[in-house]
């Protein structure tokens, strides 16, 4: 997993791209001049500016509050799996100690 960065370094970075990309030829040119301008990779600019265009509706996929809920499901989910296997290793050690048998 990459590091984090400033919010407000990717929120510039988006505004900067809205702004300026019919200043460029291209949508890759546009890209390296914003990376350039606030110190990230192309590739961190562009996965910024496509998940902005998500996050607006101006394009198909998954939203950030969206994966933030997934994220927080699965985890849930894993947790209450665990929960699960410790009750039931504690429900067939306690029914070994109430079998009459074992006495």
């Amino acid at each position: 997993m990459g590091r984090r960065s400033d919010p407000e370094v990717r929120a510039r970075a988006v505004r900067l791209m809205a702004a300026h990309r019919k200043d460029y030829a291209t949508f890759t040119e546009a890209l390296e001049a914003v990376a350039r301008q606030v110190g990230m990779s192309r590739e961190t600019v562009r996965r910024w500016v496509t998940q902005d265009e998500v996050d607006t509706g101006a394009r198909e996929g998954v939203t950030t509050v969206d994966q933030e809920r997934i994220r927080a499901l699965e985890k849930e989910n894993r947790r209450l799996r665990e929960d699960n296997a410790i009750l039931k290793a504690a429900s067939v050690f306690f029914a070994g100690e109430l079998d009459p048998r074992n006495r």
